[in-house]
């Protein structure tokens, strides 16, 4: 028996269910890989957006291919015939990062959010550990249901992507109204600005002990009458070992977090019109400093989530890079930073910055 990794947006497993939940199927150029399928494999169903483990079908019949339509992303042409040995609804599925102590996915990762290079397409096999390891996950959640909040918009994410010979790429439109929209969205007593989201990363950083840099032409600036020049352990200068065209790169982030001289993490906040501008400061850094070992976050609204997923997954970013920007970049949406810092805030001393694995996403297309 073979173990397998199975991708499915929402979107793909309702459609699965639709037509019966008989068959699974892979984009063609899977092909070579879907025909090592055999009888009695066992395919471990994967929620993308969710980040969740949900499902394990068996196979039950040989590979094929078959242009019918059965879902509405794309064709899936390599197929193979299924059916449901487990399936738990997604408040009750299985956080990947819930077993990152034992998947093999997360040990000796070159940079923080390496595992995710491991669920950006299907299928792919499984090692016996990891997949008994899934396995057991899936059937105690089975057996003793835990249910898990997440934000049903993940569900419903729905960006075309578009298949090469290097993998699978968005093309971005243009968005005319999207400048009024965001405005209308971010007015009243809810409000949210670029200031307090900035604001909260710098103090979170001084607070465990970090030192912080503001981006060059913030640094005057404050929230509700808080100078970002008076946050504790602000840095006045970068450090000294990069070159100057790296140096104006990284003084034009909009938040850096430090360790003597090493960077430990770097975010961009997008809140208005475009992401590309931060995008594009992330992606010269790494292009210039490609052994640069550091967390990278896109920092936004809840619901410029699919805004920020489809520029970062545009060609220029996931072909040109080594790393890909996304297999090193997350995203953090508003709520989920000011709902765990208002959770956290009075144990700030005593937190690391990984913490932030707990509230960030990953941004890759599968």
């Amino acid at each position: 028996m073979r173990y397998w990794l199975d991708l499915f947006t929402w979107t793909t497993w309702r459609e699965h269910k639709d037509a019966g939940a008989k068959v699974s199927g892979f984009r063609e150029r899977r092909w070579r890989t879907v025909q090592r399928m055999k009888p009695g494999d066992l395919l471990l169903c994967y929620m993308t957006g969710l980040s969740r483990f949900f499902a394990i079908l068996e196979v039950t019949g040989e590979p094929y291919r078959d242009s019918a339509t059965l879902w509405s992303e794309a064709t899936f042409s390599a197929r193979v015939p299924v059916k449901v040995v487990l399936e738990l609804t997604p408040e009750y599925a299985v956080p990947v990062k819930m077993l990152s102590d034992r998947l093999s996915y997360f040990q000796n990762m070159r940079s923080p959010h390496s595992w995710t290079g491991h669920f950006r397409g299907s299928p792919t096999g499984v090692n016996l550990r990891d997949a008994q390891v899934i396995i057991e996950a899936l059937r105690e959640a089975e057996r003793n249901p835990v249910y898990r909040e997440f934000d049903p918009r993940k569900l419903e994410r729905r960006v075309p992507v578009y298949e090469t010979e290097q993998g699978v790429v968005t093309i971005p439109e243009d968005e005319e109204n999207e400048t009024s929209q965001i405005e209308a969205y971010y007015s009243g007593e809810d409000a949210v600005t670029h200031e307090e989201i900035q604001w909260l990363l710098l103090n979170l950083g001084s607070q465990m002990g970090l030192d912080v840099w503001v981006a060059r032409n913030d640094r005057g600036k404050s929230y509700q009458g808080m100078s970002f020049e008076a946050i504790p352990r602000l840095r006045q200068f970068l450090p000294t070992q990069f070159d100057d065209a790296t140096n104006k790169t990284i003084e034009l982030i909009d938040v850096l977090w430090l360790r003597g001289n090493a960077i430990v993490a770097a975010f961009e906040i997008e809140h208005s019109t475009s992401v590309y501008s931060g995008l594009l400061r992330l992606s010269d850094l790494i292009s210039m400093q490609p052994n640069l070992n550091i967390r990278l976050y896109i920092v936004a609204p809840d619901d410029r989530e699919d805004k920020v997923f489809r520029e970062v997954n545009r060609p220029t970013f996931t072909r040109s890079l080594k790393p890909p920007l996304t297999e090193i970049c997350q995203f953090i949406p508003y709520s989920a930073l000011r709902a765990k810092l208002e959770k956290i805030k009075d144990v700030l001393p005593y937190v690391r910055p990984d913490f932030l694995d707990t509230i960030s996403e990953s941004l890759e297309a599968s």
